[in-house]
């Protein structure tokens, strides 16, 4: 049940015109001070760097992440994807089944071989997905300070992109925003701040620490269902002081039950994806959208080993996955 674009991001005040062009706008020259003082930092991981806050990721990490492992249970983070599901225009996701070379019933060898294929058509942003540090930047600087003229073409990006991304094997911690403020579910649009983060993770007794995956819950993500529409027009989440807070912990990732981990509508409609560019261009933290983690809620868990070996698309920016969390 997709939405149209227009009415889709309607609530977004002024995301329309960046997913029109992502070039400089009208909009785009407005931007506060805030937004407009944001730089790409280089990284401090050194200058030939392309893979950010995952050199953190080391084998003491993983081995710290396989001690949680204590029952064998396993979530999985990602939700089913078709046709219909609900995706940032212009985006979309078909499934087509084919048969080849067996019109009339056409059978291979003397066994009577049959078989299926299937070909995708669309786009790798849609359902639970995994941003790398090439999807966003700043005024067409990415993280580390690479141009786009220098590493974007149409056949894929040679720099940043999702193939060259090591597998994440590590520590995953759940905070629950929706506990922290009372209700199933937080509202559409309403925005947790950084205070706020910090008073849940504390309330929860949470400690992040380098190397982790943080993962958000607001409850969301039913919405997919519940209301389309709605679900792809607003969300709760943080802004660019929750996402500096969180860059401040240093995770590898940043992860929510939502679409777009940031409250939508921006509270400040000149300012969009500040929180992107934050966590992406500015620190090399990768970014996971619409995770699944009613299953975790359920059964009381806030620390787990997360794994996620994404498709290694040559080129890519973004990918579809399902990440594993195993406790």
């Amino acid at each position: 049940m997709h939405m149209s674009r227009r009415a889709a991001f309607a609530a977004c005040g002024g995301c329309l015109a960046v997913q029109e062009g992502m070039r400089a706008t009208p909009v785009q020259a407005q931007t506060s001070g805030a937004a407009a003082a944001a730089t790409v930092r280089p990284s401090r991981f050194g200058p030939n760097d392309q893979i950010g806050n995952m050199n953190l990721l080391t084998p003491q990490k993983v081995q710290e992440a396989a001690r949680l492992v204590t029952q064998g249970r396993t979530y999985a983070m990602g939700i089913p994807v078709d046709r219909g599901t609900p995706a940032y225009p212009p985006r979309s996701i078909g499934v087509t089944i084919l048969m080849p070379g067996q019109e009339g019933s056409q059978t291979f060898g003397s066994n009577k071989v049959s078989y299926v294929d299937d070909m995708i058509t669309g786009w790798l942003g849609v359902g639970t997905q995994l941003d790398s540090l090439a999807h966003l930047g700043v005024d067409f600087t990415f993280y580390n300070g690479n141009k786009a003229q220098d590493f974007v073409r149409t056949t894929g990006v040679i720099k940043l992109g999702i193939e060259g991304i090591p597998p994440m094997v590590t520590r995953g911690v759940l905070v629950d925003l929706a506990k922290a403020k009372g209700k199933p579910r937080l509202d559409g649009g309403e925005l947790v701040t950084a205070d706020e983060l910090r008073a849940a993770m504390q309330a929860q007794n949470i400690r992040a620490t380098p190397g982790d995956v943080i993962v958000l819950h607001t409850g969301w993500l039913p919405m997919i269902t519940q209301d389309p529409a709605k679900f792809g027009a607003e969300e709760p989440g943080i802004d660019g002081a929750g996402a500096e807070y969180l860059a401040s912990l240093q995770p590898i990732a940043v992860g929510a039950d939502t679409w777009g981990v940031e409250c939508v509508p921006f509270k400040d409609p000149n300012v969009l994806w500040q929180g992107h560019q934050i966590l992406l261009a500015q620190h090399g933290i990768y970014i996971l959208e619409n995770l699944d983690t009613s299953g975790l809620v359920r059964d009381g868990v806030t620390e787990f080993m997360f794994t996620l070996g994404q498709p290694r698309y040559k080129g890519a920016v973004q990918a579809i996955i399902n990440p594993v969390a195993i406790r």
